[in-house]
This record gives structure tokens, C-alpha cells and sequence, in this order.
């Protein structure tokens, strides 16, 4: 299954927040978008996933455009966990990922045990099944942040869409939670924060600048000292390892130091 766009434009307030962006979803793969804040990655999320209609361009998957589906459709093969997703419904930490089920049930389709195995499942990839009866308001954020992994998990998609997924998550559940998501047999695209963690687990990465995509390829051809330099704005080390894979070792920025005299004088 394809996810691909095409000739992407978006605006908000009067300000072209994404320029002619285009991208092809390779089957199977997972694809990280990196980039600083304000580069457009959560709005070309939105718009891949089909939230957003972008104001130019086209989004298409498996070729038709994405516009033409309807919501049940389009959530039986993509799933999208948006970076503040949020519930105000008073519910328990099982109900919230049984909403994943939504697109396959209906009036000759009611709840069944097969629906109650495969949330049993989502709950326990993301280790929150001891979790399951606690009220949705009562759990942290990092809880309720895998809590809508499990909830996507419970839709079944072929393409899982994450925009920073690993938000309010300590560094354990950070690293378990983007290694359980590639070993689930999807085609996964996630907007991340940190790029040694896109580094570790990306096929491909697509590199947003200024609402632009700037470059795409595997992390050892993009993640480069030059590029994050002049990305980021920072300087970096890159060891590369006999697997094809790399890590990033950022330099501190040395600035002089300021010291306060006895008198409450600051001098350099």
C-alpha cells in the first residue's frame, strides 16, 4: 500500500507554512521527518493523513486521492496519532484503545471476541494492560501517550502515521516504544525530535527546512555534519557503524563565562 504526496501547499494566518512539498511512502518501510520547529513536519503529517486538505497538491493512497475516501475507509488502512491527541470523555485506559475498533464495527458488525483479543494485544505491545481499568484522567502523560500507540495498534492499519510519538515518554519506553512500532509488519512514517533516535530506527529520512523538504534518503546519506549545521543550526560528530547505521554527538556551543563579583558586578 502507497502513501504518496504530491505538490504540497499549506497556508495558516496568511503565512506558506508548506512549499511545494513532495513524497512517496515505500511499502513496509519506516520513513522518519526531522527537522526544527516551524519546518512544517506536524502540518505535512496532518495533511498525509488526510485531516487537512492541502491548499495545493494532491495526497493519494494506493493512487486514489486520499479526498475522495471516506473516514471509515481511510481508517481501516492508515491510522494517525496526533501530537496532542486528547480525550475529554470520562472513560478507562481499555475503552480509550477500543475506539480503535470503530471503523470495522456497525449495525451488522457488532462487538466481538475477536475485537476484545485484538485490544487485549494493543494494550499489552504497549505495556499498559495492568493499566486497563484506570480512568482516562488519572493516568500521566506518557501513559496516555502509549495508550494512543495501543489505540492505532487496535485499528489494524497497513500505514501507521506518528507525529512526535515519544512525547512526555521517559528514555526506556522512548527506545521500547519505537522498536515495538518497526517490528509490527507496517509501513510507518513518524515525525520525530531526536535525530539519533531516527538514526537507529529509519529506513529513510525526509529533512523539512522553512516548510521545504530539503533532502530524503537513508540516514547515512542525510544525516551529514554540513546538513545538521545548517539545518539546526549546530555542530555534530558522526561515527558511523559497520552496519550502515550512525550516531550523532553534538558540540556544546562555548560561549564565555560570566562571573558574579562579591559586589554584584558581572564581568567576563
Amino acid at each position: 500500500m502507497t502513501l504518496a504526496g504530491e505538490g504540497l501547499r499549506w497556508s495558516a494566518g496568511g503565512v506558506e507554512i508548506l512549499k511545494d512539498v513532495s513524497l512517496t511512502v515505500r511499502t513496509g518501510e519506516f520513513l522518519g521527518i526531522i527537522g526544527p520547529n516551524g519546518s512544517g513536519k506536524t502540518s505535512l503529517m496532518a495533511l498525509i493523513a488526510g485531516i487537512r486538505v492541502p491548499k495545493a497538491g494532491i495526497v493519494t493512497l494506493d493512487g486514489a486521492p486520499i479526498a475522495t475516501l471516506g473516514r471509515r475507509a481511510v481508517a481501516r488502512r492508515l491510522a494517525f496519532v496526533e501530537q496532542q491527541a486528547e480525550t475529554a470523555e470520562r472513560i478507562t485506559a481499555r475503552q480509550a484503545v477500543e475506539l480503535g475498533r470503530t471503523p470495522y464495527l456497525g449495525a451488522l458488525t457488532p462487538w466481538s471476541p475477536e475485537d476484545d483479543r485484538i485490544v487485549d494485544a494493543a494494550l499489552a505491545n504497549v505495556d499498559m494492560a495492568h493499566l486497563s481499568g484506570r480512568w482516562w484522567h488519572t493516568l500521566s502523560g506518557g501513559e496516555r501517550q502509549r495508550l494512543h500507540i495501543a489505540r492505532a495498534l487496535a485499528q489494524q492499519p497497513d500505514i501507521l502515521l506518528l507525529d512526535e510519538p515519544t512525547n512526555h515518554l521517559d528514555i526506556g519506553h522512548q527506545i521500547a516504544l519505537l522498536d515495538l512500532v518497526r517490528r509490527q509488519d507496517l509501513t510507518v512514517v513518524a515525525a520525530l525530535h531526536d535525530l539519533n533516535h531516527a538514526a537507529m530506527f529509519c529506513d529513510r529520512i525526509a529533512v523539512m527546512q522553512g516548510g521545504r523538504l530539503v533532502t530524503l534518503g537513508t540516514p547515512r546519506e542525510v544525516l551529514t555534519a554540513e546538513r545538521i549545521a545548517d539545518v539546526f543550526g549546530v555542530e555534530a560528530d558522526i561515527a558511523h557503524e559497520a552496519d550502515g547505521g550512525c550516531h550523532i554527538r553534538f558540540a556544546v556551543a562555548r560561549r564565555p563565562s560570566r562571573v558574579v563579583s562579591p559586589a554584584g558586578r558581572i564581568g567576563a
